[in-house]
């Protein structure tokens, strides 16, 4: 078949099941959900961490570190080896943290996250509390840090 005669049946069955999966994802996991899982913000490691955590549950783990200058969170971080949910709460998590103060960010909660995600699978409602855990233990390593 050459390009000139047009799609296969074969190519358009493929595009028919892709978009199916695809639905299904944002029945599960809502848009914003899939769009921060494959498009993540703050993948990686900063060098030189002001405060840094890394925390294992429910068989993911996650690293946060954060860069803070007169005690606001100028930059964050982080490293999941877990699947879309976790990255998509990393991803959230260490935007939401930048500007704030050291204060403000001990407040946030997995709620914080998941009101800005939308919903996500009860299989995956630990994602957003391991993400939280991990930015506190980052913020209770900055704190151990500084001089009293």
């Amino acid at each position: 078949m050459t390009d000139e005669q047009g799609p296969s049946q074969f190519d358009d069955l493929i595009r028919e099941l892709e978009e199916a999966i695809r639905e299904e994802e944002r029945e599960l996991y809502g848009e914003k959900t899939i769009e921060e899982a494959f498009h993540p913000k703050n993948v990686g490691a900063l060098e030189n961490p002001d405060g840094a955590a890394r925390i294992t549950d429910h068989g993911d783990t996650m690293q946060i570190h954060l860069k803070v200058e007169e005690d606001t969170i100028t930059d964050s971080k982080f490293i999941t080896d877990g699947r879309g949910p976790a990255v998509a709460c990393g991803s959230v998590l260490t935007e939401m943290v930048k500007g704030k103060t050291i204060e403000e960010a001990f407040w946030i909660e997995e709620k914080d996250i998941l009101s800005i995600l939308g919903r996500l699978p009860d299989e995956h409602r630990y994602s957003p509390v391991l993400a939280v855990t991990t930015l506190r233990a980052a913020l209770e390593d900055y704190r151990t840090k500084i001089p009293q």
